[in-house]
């Protein structure tokens, strides 16, 4: 059964989901870049997208496989799976053929891999709510805004105070109730404020002190993410992540101070997550590192995980 192989899977893979229902929240940029980052720190990543239709971070890391062959350069690939889309004209059916392709990739993992980040798609289906029942780490990429804030909760329209929770918060909490009696463990949590303004302004301030009032209620963390910035749109088109060479051979271009300055926001928040690294992985990362030393070559970013 597929719980069975969740449970075997978490004894040695740390499962990290991203998940909202509202869509262009950054989550596959968001994937890839942990993704990226837990293989720069000497961890065995494995990757699912259960976005069958859209396919985002299917085609992220695709991407990234053929400008790495196309520039010659070397980028660091998951062992990525993405589970089919059922065609046939039963939704009954349909998901039990996504249910046996999903089994399948987790199996095939279970006991290879570090770390499972699975990239969920902007809707409800049966496995979005199961890949968040099976979380270890739950990040929820949103803009800071509160058209997306409304999938989290309900204002008060006079003074901005919560009211209640919405959809997607009440999902998260059942899939939590679910998660704490397989196992008895918490999902952590994370919010991440992604496209944030650069500038303070009332929207800013609002939408934080919303999610601050949340969080008590809800029991998640809280991050910023990404700012508004258009290399995080040029990094798609070549696979590329704030974590790679920051040269043109790399990049197809030039660097400038927005790349570095994106690099440093991703490390900020990658700490934040506090993802847990294995030790093996560890000491694969301190071997590259002084292999990259004796070759003099320039270091990746490999340590940026608490």
């Amino acid at each position: 059964m597929l719980v069975q192989s969740i449970e075997r899977a978490r004894q040695s893979a740390h499962v990290v989901v991203l998940g909202n229902e509202k869509g262009g929240s950054g989550k596959s940029t968001t994937a890839l870049h942990i993704a990226v980052a837990l293989l720069k720190a000497g961890q065995r990543v494995a990757t699912i997208d259960l976005d069958s239709r859209q396919k985002s971070f299917t085609h992220y890391i695709e991407n990234r496989r053929a400008w790495a062959e196309r520039a010659r350069v070397p980028l660091d690939l998951p062992t990525h799976y993405c589970v089919q889309r059922g065609e046939g004209n039963s939704l009954e059916s349909n998901e039990a053929e996504e249910f046996v392709s999903f089994s399948k990739a987790v199996s095939a993992i279970e006991k290879t891999h570090d770390v499972l980040v699975i990239d969920t798609p902007g809707s409800d289906t049966y496995l979005m709510r199961l890949a968040h029942s099976m979380a270890d780490t739950l990040v929820t990429p949103l803009n800071d805004s509160f058209v997306d804030f409304d999938v989290l909760a309900t204002l008060d329209p006079t003074n901005f105070s919560v009211t209640g929770e919405s959809h997607y918060a009440e999902m998260v909490r059942e899939a939590r109730r679910q998660r704490r009696l397989v196992d008895g463990q918490l999902t952590d949590w994370i919010v991440v404020r992604n496209r944030l303004s650069t500038l303070g302004s009332r929207n800013k301030k609002l939408v934080g002190d919303g999610l601050t009032e949340l969080s008590k209620r809800m029991g998640f963390r809280c991050s910023d993410g990404f700012a508004e910035r258009v290399v995080y749109r040029e990094f798609f088109p070549r696979g590329l992540t704030a974590f790679d060479d920051l040269d043109e051979s790399t990049l197809g271009m030039r660097p400038n101070l927005s790349h570095f300055t994106a690099r440093e926001e991703v490390i900020a928040l990658l700490n934040a997550l506090h993802l847990p690294l294995s030790e093996n992985g560890k000491r694969r990362a301190a071997a590259r590192a002084e292999w990259y030393s004796v070759m003099d070559q320039p270091l990746q970013v490999h340590d940026v995980i608490g």
